[in-house]
């Protein structure tokens, strides 16, 4: 009869381990979930935290609303005794604006990411595109926001007395949502820029100083096509970052339709436009010469977007944009409510 062999318990301990740590990185391979048949490389994606959610309403955004609501105050100042003699409509204004400005962020979050067109952006992540939130709450979020602006712009419709406007904020609703949504949204077939630059400049700076003093004057006007100008640049900026990845998923910005080099001289111009409000203004105005000092964050953007080629370039540039248009409204808007008061 053979001799038994002996087996080694310590020999099957040292198998045993070498069995679970080869099953646990296919696991890792697979996924967390280790289940059989799992795709390769599928991680598990974070909910959004409120972090994240502020992130998603894009709060350096946020002086494109500001600028256009305190140039027109500004403005107002000038055909009335004191700059703060409607400062409740004024915060309803800067409200409105807020509102509509942050409802816009996170429609087109939730517009361009049901569509997919955010799945491989360059720029940030989105919460929808990223998969961190449900594009379901992204809207209720949206439209929680558009309904804040509506009831705040109601108000301030009710207390100027001027309810011809209630068409002008449904205007103001409709351009918000049809940017990135619904079947044919304007913001894909090149244009954005001229939606920006009305209901982003002219269109706030002057409806901020008829809620108030129940009339536009010339520099409302020009101040309002400055901010505009800039707020277009910023769009087109965005867009020029963005614009290979545009072309691929058929989103046609004005980037794409220009090219890269028409897009880079555009934006140029448009960064020029609120110079040459400033020589307009300059000319009645002596403290305007200190708000030529934006040319300080223009001009780097300028030379930036002139030779940008990295994600980090374009926002630098953006910032910079921001910046000088945040300078600007805030700038004149002072020149006109303190005079030289302010510079002495």
């Amino acid at each position: 009869m053979a001799k038994q062999q002996r087996i080694d318990p310590r020999l099957i301990e040292r198998n045993k381990a070498k069995a679970d740590a080869a099953r646990r990185a296919q696991q890792k391979a697979r996924g967390k979930s280790g289940r059989p048949g799992g795709r390769p490389g599928v991680v598990q994606v974070q909910p959004a935290t409120l972090g994240t959610w502020i992130s998603g309403a894009r709060p350096q955004t946020l002086a494109l609303a500001i600028a256009p609501v305190v140039l027109g105050t500004g403005a107002a100042s000038l055909v009335t005794v004191n700059w703060y003699d409607h400062w409740v409509r004024a915060l309803l204004a800067l409200a409105v604006a807020l509102a509509l400005q942050i409802g816009v962020n996170y429609a087109n979050d939730y517009s361009d990411g049901v569509r997919g067109t955010d799945k491989n952006r360059i720029g940030p992540a989105r919460l929808v595109g990223s998969g961190r939130a449900k594009p379901r709450h992204v809207l209720i979020v949206a439209l929680v926001f558009f309904a804040l602006a509506a009831a705040a712009g109601a108000t301030l419709i009710i207390l100027s007395g001027q309810y011809w406007l209630f068409a002008g904020g449904v205007l103001a609703l409709a351009a918000a949502w049809f940017y990135t949504g619904g079947p044919k949204p304007y913001g894909y077939s090149g244009f954005g820029e001229i939606v920006v630059f009305l209901f982003f400049g002219a269109v706030p700076v002057a409806g901020t100083m008829f809620t108030q003093v129940g009339q536009v004057n010339v520099e409302a006007w020009v101040g309002g096509a400055a901010l505009g100008a800039i707020a277009a640049a910023v769009l087109v900026v965005n867009n020029l970052r963005d614009r290979e990845r545009d072309a691929a998923v058929r989103k046609r910005t004005l980037a794409v339709l220009l090219g890269d080099l028409g897009t880079r001289v555009f934006y140029i111009v448009l960064m020029l436009l609120p110079f040459g409000a400033l020589a307009f203004y300059v000319v009645f105005y002596d403290y305007t010469v200190f708000v030529f000092f934006i040319g300080l964050a223009a001009l780097p953007a300028m030379l930036i977007v002139a030779t940008a080629k990295s994600p980090r370039e374009y926002l630098l540039a953006l910032r910079l944009t921001l910046l000088t248009g945040l300078g600007f409204g805030i700038g004149m808007a002072a020149v006109f409510a303190f005079g030289g008061i302010l510079w002495i």
